[in-house]
């Protein structure tokens, strides 16, 4: 039988409820975790490392004497209940601790200091009074990219990777993972000197492009936020709140295809699906998108639009990195933070097993991921 390896219960305990998850949930994945958190019996190495990656925590913390005093993530949410908070699934609770992990390690290995040469979120600010129109402009001068480059950009695969590059040359790191909630499209965890986007790699390439804008918005706001496919619940928030997630959809729709680019191509030519399928081409944005802008300038009614938009939606399939997990991983976390790694290993700032924490994988597989990352592009 293997060794048990006697932990914190309290820990154990602490642990699953940051997660958001009830015991019998918790049990589904840890058999004997009422043991464990009762101390009638503890895990063994492997079980703690099991129980290290679920809930995203280093081993370390397990043996710590009491919970360690961590600020809840939701504090910087500040569009979005407590009450709302607490209903977020608990694959989502995750990728949120996970996201907030990626923020830390950032810090640690540039010494607290974003290494772009510029930072977005510092040198623009905006009121929650400003016209959509003026913002986006401003962000689009900022960000140096123009209309043209944006529709001469050949897929939309090749936009998303663009727009990654040119908000991580704006200070803002960008991470992916397949969110395996139906619903969720992203979120982004605001910070003074590390503000992340985080995307759903599975949503359509058009979906997580919008998500980027969306969850800018927010960071430009100075406050996280949480993009979800329905809206739904836009209507059940304060006034002020309620005003930012608007204002936030309106930014990433009108930033991605601004109102005098649609007018100028939608001149002559009738409110069709075909033309919502040209321009959706065009702009490297979603049918869907389009198809709403033709409704809100009331090109078509509100049945034609939420019959074509259940269509395209039942047509579209998720995709996502898949096949090679080492791809997989490099694809999520960006060249870029995976560079930011391997450096502080090369010049003994690290050991091998601090490493594999910062690339969210196990130490065997260090290795190979630097030799997939040597081999070129993602």
């Amino acid at each position: 039988m293997a060794e048990q390896i006697p932990i914190t219960p309290g820990i154990v305990t602490w642990a699953r409820e940051r997660a958001g998850l009830s015991l019998e949930q918790a049990a589904q994945e840890f058999r004997r975790i009422d043991e464990w958190e009762r101390g009638a019996s503890f895990p063994t190495y492997s079980q703690l490392e099991k129980l290290s990656d679920t809930f995203k925590l280093p081993i370390a913390v397990f043996f710590f004497p009491a919970p360690p005093k961590v600020p809840p993530i939701q504090e910087t949410f500040r569009t979005l209940p407590d009450a709302e908070f607490a209903q977020l699934p608990s694959r989502i609770r995750l990728l949120l601790r996970k996201a907030k992990a990626l923020q830390l390690n950032l810090s640690e290995m540039t010494q607290g200091r974003n290494p772009a040469g510029r930072l977005i979120t510092r040198d623009l600010e905006f009121a929650a009074t400003v016209a959509i129109d003026e913002m986006a402009a401003t962000v689009r001068n900022y960000l140096g990219i123009s209309l043209e480059q944006q529709t001469g950009w050949a897929s939309d695969d090749l936009a998303l990777k663009e727009w990654r590059r040119v908000l991580l040359d704006a200070g803002i790191f960008v991470f992916k993972d397949a969110f395996k909630v139906e619903d969720y499209s992203g979120f982004c965890l605001y910070d003074s000197e590390f503000p992340v986007i985080y995307v759903n790699n599975t949503s359509a390439k058009t979906r997580q492009i919008f998500t980027l804008f969306h969850e800018l918005a927010h960071l430009l706001f100075h406050t996280s936020g949480v993009d979800t496919l329905s809206d739904a619940y836009i209507p059940r928030l304060r006034d002020d709140a309620r005003r930012i997630e608007v204002l936030c959809n309106r930014f990433a729709a009108q930033f991605l295809v601004p109102e005098g680019a649609l007018g100028a191509a939608l001149a002559g030519r009738e409110a069709s699906e075909q033309v919502a399928y040209e321009l959706a081409a065009r702009f490297h944005v979603s049918r869907e998108s389009i198809f709403r802008r033709f409704l809100d300038r009331g090109l078509i009614d509100n049945e034609q639009y939420e019959e074509a938009a259940a269509r395209w939606a039942r047509q579209r399939q998720a995709g996502g990195a898949g096949g090679d997990y080492y791809w997989t991983k490099l694809s999520y976390l960006g060249r870029e933070y995976v560079a930011l790694a391997l450096r502080q290993f090369h010049q003994n700032r690290i050991d091998e097993t601090q490493l594999a924490e910062y690339l969210d994988t196990k130490p065997k597989n260090v290795g190979s991921l630097e030799e997939y990352f040597e081999r070129g592009n993602v």
